[in-house]
């Protein structure tokens, strides 16, 4: 998608009813139907985190930034994600943790960066964690600057390949709550992306794509 393209669907974004579960459930194990279905219950008592969905240009086309965790003794260790992070009491609401984190592991000037809109809100019982997706823009190209101890690599997703259906997969993986499972997930650089950041992308899938045929 060229990015005068997606700046002109920038007010349709703004204006989406968002899908939420609906399309998070495309993308969710089967194991995590119960907890999706339930995951505004109050005796959860959630830890939170806010992440960012940043797209911007790159040689005049969309691209989406995910990243490569560090390898570490932890649920989350080396899987793809957004750039994110806990939320801490410093944080004056959910969009400037996300932001304070995408500088962070990132080096993304938070200056730089147009939010767009909050997406829907995902559960992860792994971790306990309530996790708020924010979609953002950068309207210039961006020099990533990984923060090593965090990141071991920035995947640069081009939209127009992100939106077609041919990266959706279904998987056989070893999980953290099952020895082998079989998961949907998203294929990108030889990276398998699965769990809470699959079922993000799924609903900013599904809104792209409405908005950019409307």
């Amino acid at each position: 998608m060229d990015f005068q393209e997606f700046l002109k669907i920038v007010p349709k974004l703004i204006a989406a009813e968002l899908p939420a579960t609906q399309s998070h459930l495309k993308m969710a194990p089967l194991e995590r139907l119960n907890d999706l279905k339930n995951q505004f219950r109050d005796n959860y008592n959630p830890r939170t985190a806010a992440v960012l969905m940043l797209c911007y240009p790159k040689n005049g086309t969309t691209h989406l930034v995910l990243i490569v965790r560090n390898s570490y003794k932890g649920v989350h260790s080396a899987q793809i994600a957004f750039p994110g992070g806990k939320y801490e009491n410093e944080d004056i609401d959910f969009a400037s943790t996300a932001l304070r984190e995408t500088y962070e592991e990132v080096g993304v000037d938070p200056h730089k960066v147009a939010l767009i809109r909050p997406f829907t809100q995902v559960y992860i019982p792994p971790s306990n964690f309530m996790v708020y997706p924010y979609l953002g823009m950068c309207k210039e190209e961006i020099t990533f600057i990984p923060d090593p101890s965090e990141v071991a690599g920035i995947i640069e997703l081009p939209i127009a390949t992100f939106l077609s259906d041919t990266i959706i997969i279904e998987k056989e993986l070893q999980t953290s709550y099952a020895n082998s499972i079989k998961v949907p997930a998203f294929e990108i650089e030889n990276h398998i992306v699965w769990g809470a950041t699959a079922m993000m992308l799924s609903e900013l899938k599904d809104v792209l794509a409405l908005t950019s045929v409307s």
